[in-house]
């Protein structure tokens, strides 16, 4: 397995994992799926320290991670919100660590202060992952969303770097 840098080659298959969540999780709050098009602009705005990690074994892509901005205001410019997402085949596989520990050095290398995660709380290895690495929860969201009829909570986590 490799963590590499996604391509616009990889377009379909990120599209693909990304809805298969929109449909069958609260893991995204996205109530739509993301078009051909959606996904290459979302792509499109992403590079340098907030560009698409992808984890890759050979040709099949296994899973995707990416830092974005935290907040739009200038002060909140060290600190970035991280997301992870798999391929259901390749959950229980070691994807998501590696994914998120190489998304951690790049926040590093980039010289972030802090890394946001927010995790809807029903997502117990989720949650797992990211303490696994040294996230702390810091708070949490209640009812913030609704999604499959259902009121979500968000567990707000963070990793000072």
């Amino acid at each position: 397995m490799q963590i590499r840098t996604a391509t616009l080659d990889d377009a379909e298959a990120l599209r693909a994992i990304y809805n298969h969540y929109v449909v069958s999780s609260a893991a995204t709050f996205d109530l739509e799926q993301r078009t051909p098009e959606g996904q290459l602009e979302w792509m499109a705005d992403r590079s340098g320290a907030m560009a698409v990690l992808v984890a890759a074994d050979d040709d099949a892509v296994l899973g995707f991670a990416s830092l974005s901005p935290y907040k739009d205001r200038a002060a909140y410019r060290t600190t970035v919100e991280n997301s992870i997402y798999l391929d259901p085949e390749a959950v229980g596989r070691g994807v998501g660590s590696l994914l998120l520990n190489t998304l951690i050095d790049v926040a590093r290398q980039h010289g972030f202060h802090s890394v946001i995660a927010r995790v809807n709380a029903s997502l117990e290895a989720s949650v797992g992952l990211h303490k696994s690495v040294g996230f702390a929860t810091v708070g949490v969201e209640r009812q913030i969303g609704r999604k499959f009829g259902k009121w979500q909570d968000v567990h707000i986590l963070q990793l000072m770097l």
